[in-house]
C-alpha cells in the first residue's frame, strides 16, 4: 500500500489534482443539498461565483510558485536535510510524522499567525467575510494571502525534509479536508465525535466562522484536530446558533463585491466591535 502511495504521488499528474479539486466541490455540494446545516436562503449562484473567483486566483498564484516547492523538496532529499531525513524513518512513519508536521506549520500555524498579526489579518479577513459558509468557502482567499501561505508551506517542506510524494499527498489531503470542514451539512453527532478525535470536521470548524470574537479565534485546524487541542484553541459549541461573517465587514459589498474585497487589505485596520454583553454559544 505504501509503495503505491509513494509511486502515485511521486508522479501525480496535474490533471488529477484538478479532478480532485472539482470532484471534492461537487461531492460536498451534493451532500450539502441533502442534509444542510443551514438552508440555502441566499443567491447560491452569485455566492458561488465570488468564491470560485478566489479559488481560481489561488490556483494562479500557486502555479508558478510550485516550481520553487519542487526544487526545495528535491534539495532536502539530495542533501539529506530535515526531520524525516535525519531520523531515517520507514515510509509509513515518514508519511504519518511528515503529514502531522506539515499540517502544523503550513495550516495551523499560518492560520493562527494570520489572526494575530494585523497586516496579515487584513488579507485573511476576506475568507471570514463570507456570510454563507459552504464547501466553496474553502478556497476563498485573497491572492496576497496565498503568497504568505505558500511561504509557510515552503518552510514546512524544508523543516520536515519532505520528499515530493509527501508534499503532493499533504496538499491533496489539505484540499479535500478544507472542502469537507467548510461544507454546509449537518454531520451526525456520533460520527462527528469519532472523526473529530483525528480530523477537523464541519461541526468543529464552523464556529471559527462565527461573526465575532472570541469564537473566530478558535479551531484553526485544517486536517488534524490535535493541534487545537494541544495548543488550547479548541472549542465545542452548538453550530445551529452560529452567525457567519465578520463583525467589522457586514455590509453586502464587503462579502459579495469582488473588487471591494480585493481592496480590504489596503484599507485601515478595523478593530473588532465591543459588545455590551457577551453572546454565548452553548
Amino acid at each position: 500500500m505504501i509503495d503505491f502511495i509513494i509511486e502515485y504521488f511521486s508522479n501525480m499528474p496535474s490533471s488529477h489534482r484538478t479532478i480532485i479539486l472539482v470532484s471534492g466541490l461537487t461531492i460536498f455540494w451534493m451532500i450539502e443539498s441533502i442534509g444542510p446545516l443551514f438552508e440555502r436562503s441566499y443567491q447560491v449562484g452569485k455566492h458561488t461565483i465570488v468564491n470560485i473567483f478566489f479559488t481560481l486566483t489561488t490556483a494562479l498564484v500557486n502555479f508558478p510558485l510550485a516550481f520553487i516547492l519542487v526544487k526545495s523538496s528535491d534539495w532536502v532529499v539530495v542533501n539529506h536535510f530535515g526531520i524525516v531525513q535525519w531520523l531515517g524513518l520507514n515510509p509509513w512513519m515518514t508519511m504519518i510524522l511528515g503529514l502531522l508536521i506539515l499540517d502544523l506549520i503550513a495550516s495551523w500555524l499560518v492560520h493562527y499567525v494570520e489572526h494575530h498579526v494585523k497586516w496579515m489579518w487584513k488579507f485573511h479577513a476576506i475568507h471570514h467575510t463570507d456570510q454563507h459558509v459552504d464547501t466553496t468557502t474553502a478556497n476563498r482567499h485573497h491572492p496576497g494571502e496565498s503568497v504568505f501561505r505558500f511561504i509557510f508551506t515552503l518552510a514546512a517542506v524544508v523543516i520536515v525534509g519532505a520528499p515530493m510524494w509527501l508534499v503532493f499527498l499533504y496538499q491533496t489531503l489539505s484540499v479535500v479536508l478544507t472542502q469537507f470542514n467548510h461544507s454546509n451539512f449537518l454531520l451526525n453527532k456520533t460520527v462527528d465525535k469519532i472523526l473529530s478525535w483525528v480530523f477537523v470536521t464541519p461541526n468543529m470548524h464552523h464556529v471559527h466562522h462565527h461573526y465575532r470574537m472570541p469564537y473566530s479565534d478558535t479551531n484553526y485546524g485544517n486536517i488534524f484536530s490535535c493541534w487545537d487541542r494541544i495548543f488550547g484553541t479548541y472549542i465545542n459549541v452548538d453550530n445551529s446558533n452560529i452567525k457567519y461573517g465578520l463583525d467589522t465587514h457586514m455590509d453586502v459589498k464587503n462579502h459579495s463585491n469582488i473588487l471591494e474585497m480585493l481592496k480590504i487589505p489596503f484599507q485601515p485596520y478595523r478593530n473588532h466591535i465591543e459588545y455590551d454583553s457577551e453572546e454565548q454559544l452553548e
